[in-house]
This record gives structure tokens, sequence and C-alpha cells, in this order.
């Protein structure tokens, strides 16, 4: 797929939940209770704004929401950020959006005052490419926690210090 140009948006609208559900199913990669807490994600900032602490970047193509990201500022912490999540509609993978939300992501967080960003994911085989695309950005591997999701699903986390 050719690389893509999206519109970027950090307001959060009415119809997101509907998006990022639709946006994270499509992956194949997220359980239903996975899907349920990034919509709930949405929902909170929507309810209650900048308060929840949780920040979003959208991709758009064509007036549609293809892609986003949630991320916020790690409790009790100095400088550190946490990527809760980046997800990319599966119909658009591949066009360079991923890349794009990830650098958008990280403006906005140096933008206020982060310096740090942390990532976790899965060990599991079907998140080989995740890993290796936190890594192409420019992430290093910090830790890996074993057995940390279920016997056999380690935890790996990375960083940036942007």
């Amino acid at each position: 797929m050719q690389t893509l140009s999206p519109e970027w948006r950090e307001t959060v609208l009415p119809d997101d939940p509907e998006h990022v559900r639709e946006i994270v199913s499509s992956t194949g990669f997220f359980s239903q209770d996975e899907i349920d807490i990034a919509v709930e994600l949405v929902v909170e900032r929507l309810e209650k704004g900048i308060e929840s602490g949780y920040y979003f970047i959208f991709a758009e193509v064509d007036g549609k929401t293809v892609g986003y990201t949630c991320f916020g500022p790690i409790p009790a912490t100095q400088e550190s950020y946490d990527l809760y999540w980046i997800a990319v509609h599966n119909d658009y993978r591949g066009a360079g959006i991923g890349k794009q939300l990830l650098a958008i992501s990280e403006a906005v967080i140096r933008q206020l005052g982060g310096a740090r960003v942390y990532i976790e994911t899965s060990g599991r085989d079907q998140y080989n490419s995740t890993r290796a695309f936190y890594l192409h950005c420019a992430y290093t591997e910090a830790a890996v926690l074993t057995d940390f999701y279920a016997p056999g699903d380690a935890k790996y986390i990375y960083v940036k210090k942007i």
C-alpha cells in the first residue's frame, strides 16, 4: 500500500468510541475485554475532558477515522508518559499511518513537557511485527516480564527519550 497523508485531529468527538471499536476490532489482535478498555478510555475522555489524563491523536483518510493513539502522563512521575494505544484499521495498515501517528504523539508529548515515552506489548508471536515496529521507531526494549499476561505471554516494555 502506498504511503497516505491523513488529516490529524486531537479533539475527541462523540462518534469516536465507535471509531475506536471498529479500528481495534479490525486488527484481529485484541480480545473483547481489550477492545472494551480501548473504548472506555475514549468515553472517559469525553466525560471528564483533560482531567481524564488521556490524550488522543486521530488519523482520518477521506473523512473516515482510520487510526489513533491514546497516551497520557504516568501518575507520580516527572516527564514520563505511557502510550496506551496505537492502532490502525486493518484496511490501512502498511501505509505509514502508524509511524506518523507515533511521531505526532511524541511531538505532542514533548509539548506537554514529556521527555520519555513508555510502551508495553505482548510477547505472543502475533505481536512480532508490533515489537519490530517499536524498535524501528527508535524505542529500546527496557524490560521483559515473563508470564505477565498469561503463562507463556510476556510483557515487553519499550522506552524512548524524546
